[in-house]
């Protein structure tokens, strides 16, 4: 199926990490993909860009009146706050529950593989992280490693900012 058939949803809410939002949204789109931005509200979200806010992003859809079936991906970008906040909303955890049950690539980053462990995605998989999310995973049955990417069958984590670009790579390459 070409690129310009795929459809990718991005999971986030305010506060997340500004780049891991935007440059993957940005390098998605250019392989082709479709991409939008599903988040709990409708209206935009405000990212977090290094130590204050940064700008808002449209949201395509709200999370009540997305499907899974409808996308071949979901990216989890990263900050403190966002996936803090995702977690705490059982429509979120049930979104990443349904692609980890489908088998659909599910990727994540920085600190967003709290939903991972949140939706029981991080159980008995190799995952990486920002390394504070280390003991969560862990004890969310994961097994950490300090690497740029780390794929284990459909789930694909990195642990931070500078890890974009092969974040990316590995989501185009699960989605093609």
């Amino acid at each position: 199926m070409p690129a310009d058939s795929k459809r990718i949803a991005v999971l986030a809410t305010n506060g997340f990490e500004q780049s891991e939002l935007m440059e993957p949204r940005a390098k998605l789109k250019e392989a082709g993909f479709t991409v939008d931005v599903i988040a709990p509200q409708a209206g935009e979200i405000r990212g977090w860009k290094e130590k204050d806010w940064g700008d808002t992003v449209p949201v395509d859809l709200a999370l009540s009146q997305a499907r899974p079936e409808d996308y071949d991906a979901l990216v989890l970008p990263g900050g403190v706050i966002n996936p803090d906040n995702l977690r705490r909303e059982p429509k979120a955890v049930d979104f990443v529950r349904a692609f980890d049950q489908a088998g659909k690539p599910l990727a994540a980053i920085c600190h967003g593989p709290w939903m991972l462990a949140e939706a029981g995605a991080a159980k008995g998989r190799e995952v990486t992280s920002w390394p504070s999310l280390r003991t969560d995973l862990e004890n969310a049955g994961a097994r950490w490693k300090d690497a740029e990417v780390v794929t284990d069958g459909h789930v694909i984590t990195s642990r931070k900012p500078d890890d974009i670009p092969a974040f990316t790579q590995a989501v185009i390459d699960a989605v093609s």
